[in-house]
């Protein structure tokens, strides 16, 4: 199971990137906030996959942990989403509701392109990437959570 959760957060990682490096769609900071649990899932599901044989008993809480970091991720893509379909107010930092002073503006409008947390760049089945991230996260849980229940 935790090897499944770290090729499952690879897999998420890589579309990211995938989709930044090769497509051109840069993330907001919300996307680079969702980045961070699978950063932890990569390392933890492998050295869990590695010691789970001989040390069951700390499969099982690596497994929680596991949970606990895909809980959060699908947390934030869920608020994410919600920011993208107007349900509620996102970050003042990429949403554009905040004022920002510039003393050059021309200078600022040619070198800033800030992308916006509130605007879905990219859709799926009329899923957003952070929908999709959600779906993914919980998907991860679930199977921490069954990976850390169950029985030997």
């Amino acid at each position: 199971m935790a090897l499944l959760i770290a090729l499952g957060a690879a897999f998420a990682l890589a579309s990211a990137w995938y989709f930044q490096l090769v497509v051109g769609l840069a993330p907001c900071p919300l996307c680079l906030d969702q980045r961070l649990p699978y950063y932890a899932a990569v390392p933890i599901g492998l050295i869990l996959a590695l010691v789970g044989r001989t040390r069951p008993g700390v499969a099982r809480w690596g497994l929680w942990i596991l949970a606990a970091l895909m809980a959060v991720d699908a947390g934030i893509a869920i608020y994410h989403a919600g920011v993208e379909w107007r349900f509620w107010e996102g970050p003042t930092t990429c949403t554009g509701t905040a004022p920002q002073v510039v003393t050059d503006i021309m200078a600022a409008i040619k070198t800033t392109r800030v992308p916006r947390c509130d605007e879905a760049a990219w859709r799926l089945f009329g899923i957003s990437m952070a929908g999709w991230n959600a779906l993914i996260a919980l998907a991860l849980a679930a199977i921490a959570v069954k990976g850390a229940t169950a029985r030997r």
